[in-house]
């Protein structure tokens, strides 16, 4: 059993759902430098291209944050026998309220990860965002809706 490992991959889950949530744009981006991120429009996307999405679609308010709270539940992580990969399927659920917008939800999906071990820590090496299975008022988190 990789106990350690899967406690490593769960921390940074959570880790990239603290920073967005922060308004730490560059430094959650900065978790995939070494990984493939699937949006399905298109080729994947590095971490520099996924940081300039990020800044043309999220709403960022005047404290710096995007109003939200993401919430990375059920993780099912599971570990390559050689220890050096392994993969993970999670849900997300985004909340947010922000002034004349209430608490609520605003998206829910699931995220499927690939890590890999390099130089004794866990890293991203592949993010699959195509995988919303509800949305709700993101008019105050996107500045413009998504393409269905």
């Amino acid at each position: 059993m990789h106990v350690a490992a899967i406690a490593e991959i769960t921390q940074l889950l959570y880790r990239y759902a603290e920073a967005i949530d922060q308004g730490q744009l560059e430094q959650a981006a900065a978790m995939f430098d070494h990984a493939r991120v699937l949006t399905g429009a298109g080729e994947p996307l590095d971490s520099r291209a996924l940081l300039a999405l990020w800044r043309r679609l999220l709403i960022i308010y005047p404290c710096g944050t995007p109003r939200t709270r993401h919430l990375i539940s059920n993780p099912i992580v599971e570990v390559a026998e050689d220890g050096l990969t392994a993969r993970s399927r999670s849900c997300y659920t985004v909340l947010q309220a922000c002034d004349g917008f209430p608490l609520q939800v605003i998206a829910s999906g699931r995220y499927l990860d690939c890590f890999e071990h390099v130089d004794g820590a866990w890293r991203f090496a592949e993010r699959d965002y195509r995988l919303m299975d509800f949305s709700g008022d993101l008019s105050r988190h996107l500045q413009r809706p998504l393409r269905a």
